[in-house]
This record gives structure tokens, C-alpha cells and sequence, in this order.
């Protein structure tokens, strides 16, 4: 059963959503430290990888974490904006991932094993930007707030 008589999600809904909004707040916090650590305490080539990453990168991991937590605490509310915020988060996932290893040195500095993170973050951020849209078909999340 897909919902319920009041047309509520299922049970896994609310489970996924609240693993998503956890998840996404870790990135968030892996954000902070990032961007305030001392470079100066990594090894070389991991050091040099930060001090050139570009500016845009940067902010790239910084739009998807946020949009990521946004997205997902709207799937919580049961709003319909969760899904272009989950999509959003799914592009800037995109843009940092290309940087990290087309554009660099990423997977010579952090090596091959450096890609299961990079490969489970884009995982994840599709599959709830999925789940978004699955919502948003089943009629699970409410109108937005021009639409009421």
C-alpha cells in the first residue's frame, strides 16, 4: 500500500527521509571542517589539493550540503519543494565531483579508494532526489505555498 486512507506516506518514507536529513547534516558538518582547517596539518599533496581548489568548488559542496538539508527537512514537512532542492543538491554534487577529479589531482592525492565517498554521496543525493519525485507523484507531499 502506497498510503494510507488521509493519503499519508508509508512508514519507509519517513525513515528515508530521516536518514537523508542526517546524512545531509553530516555533509554539512564535513563542510565546516573543511573549510576552517588548519591546512597546514595535512600532508603535502593533500594540503596543496585544498589550498588550489577553486573558489566555485568550494561553494559547489557548500550549495549541495545545504540544499541537501533543506531538501530533505522538506520531505519531512511533506512540501513539494523538496524535490527541486534535492535536485539542486544532485547538481552541485555534480559540479564539485567533476572538479575533484577531472579538473584535479583528486584521485592521485586521495587514491582509488578516495572514489567510494564521492561515488555513496552522489548514490544517496539520487536516490532521495528519486524519492522526491516518487512523493511528489504519489501525492505525498502538499502543494507549495503559492498553491494553497
Amino acid at each position: 500500500m502506497s498510503t494510507d486512507a488521509l493519503g499519508r506516506p508509508p512508514k519507509w518514507f519517513w525513515a528515508v527521509s530521516g536518514f537523508g536529513l542526517v546524512w545531509n547534516a553530516l555533509g554539512f558538518l564535513a563542510f565546516i571542517v573543511q573549510v576552517t582547517m588548519d591546512l597546514g596539518e595535512l600532508p603535502d599533496a593533500e594540503r596543496l589539493f585544498y589550498e588550489t581548489q577553486p573558489t566555485w568548488a568550494t561553494a559547489a559542496f557548500g550549495i549541495a550540503v545545504a540544499s541537501g538539508v533543506i531538501g530533505c527537512l522538506a520531505l519531512l514537512l511533506r512540501r513539494r519543494w523538496a524535490a527541486p532542492m534535492l535536485l539542486l543538491c544532485l547538481a552541485a554534487i555534480l559540479v564539485q565531483s567533476f572538479h575533484s577529479v577531472a579538473l584535479s589531482n583528486g584521485i592521485e592525492v586521495f587514491g582509488p579508494q578516495g572514489m567510494i565517498l564521492p561515488l555513496t554521496v552522489f548514490a544517496v543525493a539520487a536516490a532521495l532526489t528519486w524519492v522526491a519525485k516518487l512523493s511528489e507523484k504519489r501525492g505525498w507531499l502538499g502543494p507549495r505555498r503559492a498553491d494553497r
